[in-house]
């Protein structure tokens, strides 16, 4: 989306960009994005459209406006006996859409989630394959801390450690 009105990268941030990208790649060789997609549509059953991929633009265009985000976020603090999160429904504007994000991942961490599995808003906003896996990243942890409180359905995404021989 964004892509053809900035400028490539060149560099050390080409070099990150690449390798988040390849770490993106064998989070989706090992089934995460699916895992993900599974889980959070089967918690937002009947409250929120499924999201109606499994590959990362997809699930990036379908959470982009934080929505659906806080949707799940909000099913799983009631379910646990914590307030709500406010959000806006109609997103009309960026400003709103990172916003509702940043709601969501203040609601994450109230659930249980740890501060370092959140992401920032631009890596959902900007629809970029790379920062993306920091979305996937966050949801994947959320699902295990939500498997933690017994939440079903459950999560079946798998922990999986990873060797960086780069």
């Amino acid at each position: 989306m964004g892509d053809k009105l900035r400028a490539g990268k060149i560099g050390i941030a080409y070099e990150v960009e690449q390798k988040l990208e390849q770490n993106y790649d064998r989070e989706e060789e090992a089934g995460t994005p699916t895992h993900v997609v599974n889980w959070v549509n089967g918690v937002l059953q009947g409250e929120h459209d499924p999201i109606p991929g499994t590959d990362w633009k997809s699930i990036c265009s379908h959470l982009r406006d934080g929505v659906a985000l806080c949707k799940l976020i909000n099913k799983l603090l009631k379910a646990d006996g914590k307030s709500p999160i406010t959000f806006q429904k109609k997103v009309m504007s960026p400003f709103v859409a990172m916003t509702n994000i940043e709601n969501f991942n203040k609601g994450a961490q109230d659930y249980g989630l740890s501060k370092e599995f959140t992401f920032q808003s631009g890596d959902l906003w900007e629809v970029r394959k790379g920062p993306f896996l920091n979305v996937l990243n966050g949801i994947h942890s959320l699902g295990f801390v939500a498997n933690g409180k017994k939440v079903k359905p459950a999560y079946t995404g798998e922990i999986r450690k990873m060797l960086d021989m780069a």
